[in-house]
């Protein structure tokens, strides 16, 4: 696995000391797991880092096979986790069922599991399937059996080839019979990704009740597009960091559009379900946006943005804006007229249909006619005010002149 980073980056200072720890506890792992890192700020490394598609700091890649697979990592981001999550990544990408124990402990609750039952392993479809498990193997569990009675859920007599999609959300299992590999991806992907999630402490007095209903309620909605999830909190702190939830919100209900939108229900009460969903088919909850709080003095040359305030600062903004940053990194230089505005994107949500952010820092230029480009030069002062100039709307540059003389 490599990682890429940028000197300065506060997201790659963060990681450093928990990815050298990793390495060198899988430094003894057999199969050994080796861990690089390459500063993608130097120039020697930027024909790599161009090879990669580097867009942004830190990017993690993991290379199999010599470099010819190469992954997103997507795993957690301290050392046990980036651990656990690479001891898994090292094995083969599907293992096999052999009895219901085994089946016991690879298929739980929580999770979603894709298993293939198979008269024999192989032929196309076992080759197939393999082969999108390891694909997707950094977002899904495989598994493979012969026998589907070792299986908890559905009908024990099929003899394959089929692939059975477990999950702890609406049908709770689900068949599929195309072996096609872009199919079994579209098929495991609609499956798998629910739209209303619901978080509570499996150990809390309430637990069983609100499972009863959250199901009775799915079961009322599943004609109507909303997939449905249960999730453990304990399980589930990679999906709290990113919808920006606290733990003494829970138990709580979180449904999320694929525009990105999203819509919370906190503290949730077991016959509050059901008349939040209603309320939510029609129309009448306001999408929730993960946000800091406005700063209360905001008067230094470079402007933090949040969510909150990044439609009055920066589309609002009748000047030239200098490249919206999508996290807290900027130094302040002198450009006449120019706005600098940092933004932790960890932090808030921004509009993805206008900012694509796949790393960071990421740069982007409004102007003042609302004009925005994405900034990928060399992070100088001299290129990032070059990129402003050529940018700017040429009235404003006109403007400027008359101002001077």
């Amino acid at each position: 696995m490599a990682t890429y980073s940028e000197l300065g980056c506060g997201h790659c200072k963060k990681l450093a000391p928990e990815y050298e720890k990793a390495a060198s506890i899988l430094s003894s792992h057999d199969p050994q797991v080796i861990l690089a890192k390459v500063d993608a700020n130097e120039e020697k490394n930027r024909e790599l880092a161009n090879v990669f598609d580097i867009k942004g700091f830190p990017t993690i890649k993991i290379l199999r096979n010599g470099g010819k697979v190469v992954q997103e990592y997507k795993g957690p981001r301290e050392a046990k986790g980036i651990v656990d999550y690479l001891k898994k990544q090292s094995g083969p990408a599907s293992t096999e069922i052999k009895s219901v124990d085994d089946a016991s402990v690879f298929i739980g609750e929580n999770k979603v599991v894709i298993v293939g039952v198979f008269p024999k392993f192989s032929g196309e479809e076992f080759k197939n399937f393999t082969a999108l498990a390891e694909k997707l193997r950094s977002e899904y569990d495989f598994r493979h059996t012969l026998d589907a009675k070792h299986l908890p859920r559905g009908e024990s007599s099929v003899t394959g080839p089929i692939v059975r999609l477990f999950k702890p959300f609406d049908e709770i299992f689900v068949d599929f019979q195309d072996f096609h590999v872009e199919a079994l991806e579209k098929f495991i992907e609609e499956s798998s990704v629910p739209t209303a999630m619901l978080f509570i402490n499996f150990t809390a007095d309430t637990a069983d009740s609100l499972k009863l209903k959250y199901r009775e309620t799915a079961e009322q909605y599943r004609q109507e597009g909303i997939r449905f999830l249960v999730g453990d909190v304990e399980a589930s702190q990679g999906a709290f960091q990113y919808f920006g939830l606290k733990e003494d919100q829970v138990p709580l209900i979180v449904i999320q559009h694929n525009d990105g939108k999203k819509f919370l229900k906190t503290n949730l009460e077991p016959d509050q379900i059901s008349t939040w969903l209603k309320a939510y088919k029609d129309g009448n909850i306001e999408p929730y946006k993960k946000s800091e709080p406005i700063p209360e003095v905001n008067n230094e040359p470079v402007k933090v943005v949040v969510a909150d305030s990044l439609q009055d600062i920066v589309f609002n903004s009748g000047k030239n804006a200098k490249p919206v940053e999508e996290v807290f990194i900027i130094k302040c230089y002198d450009v006449t007229q120019a706005k600098n505005k940092g933004k932790d994107a960890t932090a808030n949500d921004i509009p993805s249909e206008t900012f694509d952010v796949q790393g960071y820092p990421t740069l982007y230029f409004r102007s003042s006619s609302g004009k925005i480009s994405q900034y990928d030069g060399n992070r100088t002062k001299e290129d990032i005010i070059d990129f402003i100039e050529k940018n700017r709307d040429k009235s404003d540059q006109q403007e400027q002149v008359k101002d001077e003389l």
